[in-house]
């Protein structure tokens, strides 16, 4: 299962969550579902970027998951290091492996990174 986790700002446009996917689209392949932390995933921009792509979206729990990169700031609010990178591992499942590593869109608002579990026919 390849998941892009999707972190952004209050007040981050729906344009922005749609160019950083397609961004690590990109550079890991399709997503096959979504994932963010539980109030994130509740976001209309969220929940429409996910209708628009036809995709699942996941709201998982991110604290405590060990991730590649590391904001101070995030680690903070959400016990992670990155809540793209947390929520795309936890959305994939155990044995899960980052295959892009966090992304962040040109304006700053968002990041998005992807992760897979083995396994993964797409």
């Amino acid at each position: 299962m390849r998941v892009a986790g999707i972190g952004f700002r209050k007040g981050t446009p729906l344009a922005t969550l749609r160019g950083v996917l397609a961004a690590a689209e990109a550079l890991g392949g399709a997503a096959e579902a979504l994932a963010s932390t539980a109030e994130k995933a509740a976001d209309a921009r969220m929940r429409a970027l996910a209708a628009e792509r036809h995709l699942p979206l996941l709201a998982v729990a991110v604290a405590g998951i060990a991730t590649p990169t590391h904001s101070p700031r995030i680690a903070a609010r959400f016990g992670t290091g990155s809540l793209a990178e947390a929520a795309a591992l936890a959305g994939a499942g155990a044995g899960a492996r980052i295959t892009v590593a966090r992304i962040t869109a040109p304006d700053g608002m968002a990041t998005c990174a992807m992760a897979e579990t083995e396994g993964t026919t797409t």
